[in-house]
């Protein structure tokens, strides 16, 4: 792979070099590699096949959490955050014990590898909120919460210059990776001022499906916002806004 410079960029194929753009910049390589019928059905690439399986089920099951948390996916993410999700997938793939490989699933892994996961790395959630929160999920009642004591947002907030304001999120998926499907709640604390000297107890909660046998993700977050003229505006587009996961719950 090699870096394309120079004032004219090129896309597309000549010979046996590809042109193309990435989020690294324009790039070329050389055409190659083994023909498509060969890795289908060849036995020594038996292995190939399999790991394609899984990768390929573990980008499916990134792009289901991604659509089910999309509400707060589109203020806090980074470029990369599609290449990343799906490779913590495809740990939690390799994490099955039960199914033999090449068939192994996410939801018969360890989702619990994902706990902790920044959608946003530009803004991670442990160095932007230091104000202390417990979340819980109770799979009898559906009962998802986020509780955070009241706290001084200047001090237990690193808010990136220009903030007049802030937004704390919670987020809860319920999710079906067979069928491709979910459900989804969310709560917020309201804008807020961010040199209030302390908040109110936040208590954040939703309701999904009441004894669900589906794995459930929770995500929690934080929104900057600049008033000017009585009008709050996401701050730099929510460049520095966090999203992670902190809570996962599998039956």
């Amino acid at each position: 792979m090699a870096r394309q410079k120079g004032i004219i960029k090129l896309k597309g194929t000549i010979g046996d070099i590809s042109f193309y753009k990435t989020t690294d910049g324009h790039l070329a390589r050389e055409k190659g590699g083994v023909e498509k019928d060969r890795i289908m059905n060849d036995p020594a690439f038996q292995r190939t096949r399999e790991n394609g399986s899984e990768f390929g089920r573990a980008g499916k099951g990134g792009k289901l959490i991604r659509n089910a948390i999309r509400l707060l996916l589109q203020n806090a993410k980074d470029k990369r955050v599609t290449s990343r999700l799906t490779k913590d997938l495809v740990a939690v793939v390799k994490s099955d014990l039960i199914n033999e490989r090449g068939d192994r699933t996410i939801q018969d892994g360890d989702l619990g590898l994902i706990t902790g996961f920044d959608f946003n790395i530009r803004g991670k959630l442990g160095t932007t909120l230091f104000a202390p929160f417990v979340v819980a999920f109770d799979r009898i009642t559906g009962d998802v919460t986020a509780d955070l004591a009241a706290f001084s947002p200047v001090v237990r907030i690193a808010a990136p210059g220009g903030t007049t304001h802030f937004k704390i999120v919670m987020g809860a998926a319920e999710l079906d990776f067979v069928n491709e499907s979910f459900v989804f709640e969310m709560d917020d604390s309201g804008i807020l001022p961010y040199s209030a000297p302390d908040t109110a107890p936040l208590n954040l909660a939703g309701v999904l499906t009441p004894n669900s046998t589906l794995p459930v993700l929770e995500v929690l977050g934080v929104e900057f916002y600049q008033e000017v003229n009585g009008e709050m505006y996401p701050l730099k587009n929510g460049a520095f806004n966090a999203l992670a996961v902190v809570l996962t719950d599998t039956p």
